[in-house]
């Protein structure tokens, strides 16, 4: 079995899609692509790519719409493609769910390497405790809607999360009790550009503390290892 990892190119240029896979492809990645959103979602069906890189600015469902769907319904890491330069455009993109992104024109040596450094960062976290399924989840009194992206206390009062501050708590809720680095929480949530969000994980865990600790001083949810990074100390159930 070719154990390469496989990558789906998502562009609707073909001066830049089919160059772009052949360049992949003699560097050892194997690679599929598609020219949009409609034959992205029907090759999904059918095929589960290690990574999507996804160019944003096309006809139909664009980048950012079909990047808000692969994260709603899947783990795959996704690469931007995007001919837009300014910053709040790259933030959307990262709020959104990507994984990292690059400006068009680009160096496809680079693309390479952010493909190489994102697959690095995803494999780094440990794969024999599988995520908990998307749902309701409850843990230590809380409830977080995966639907409505709420969080509702004990009583059913809502607590309002950013998109950053959701993400986060998703992703510990999703791999509770382990350990996971400063660097590893930055990948999952917003891709290595997450210094664009402005805030560090340090500052969106000492946020999430204050609105689930009973003393945020002296946290029982989500702990800190020093020297090593955070956990989320409770136990998770779908409901």
């Amino acid at each position: 079995m070719n154990k390469a990892p496989h990558i789906l190119v998502v562009d609707d240029e073909d001066d830049i899609r089919e160059p772009l896979a052949k360049y992949l492809s003699k560097n050892g990645m194997r690679v599929s692509s598609a020219n949009g959103g409609s034959a992205l979602r029907e090759m999904l069906k059918s095929t589960a790519p290690n990574l999507i890189v996804l160019d944003i600015m096309m006809p139909g469902e664009d980048g950012l719409s079909l990047c808000r769907h692969l994260r709603k319904t899947t783990d795959i890491p996704v690469i931007l493609l995007t001919a837009m330069a300014e910053e709040t455009d790259r933030i959307v993109g990262l709020e959104v769910g990507a994984d990292d992104y690059l400006t068009k024109p680009f160096n496809p040596r680079e693309l390479l390497a952010r493909i190489k450094a994102v697959l690095r960062h995803t494999n780094a976290i440990p794969s024999d405790v599988a995520p908990t399924p998307s749902g309701n989840l409850t843990f230590a009194n809380w409830i977080l809607d995966t639907q409505r992206r709420e969080l509702l206390d004990s009583k059913g009062v809502s607590v309002s999360l950013s998109t950053a501050e959701y993400r986060l708590l998703t992703i510990l809720l999703q791999r509770p009790n382990m350990v996971l680095s400063r660097d590893q929480l930055l990948d999952l949530t917003a891709g290595r550009d997450a210094v664009l969000f402005d805030r560090s994980i340090d500052n969106q865990i000492s946020h999430l503390r204050k609105k689930i600790e009973a003393d945020a001083k002296k946290p029982k949810i989500i702990q800190t290892v020093w020297g090593v990074g955070y956990t989320l100390a409770a136990d998770v159930a779908e409901i």
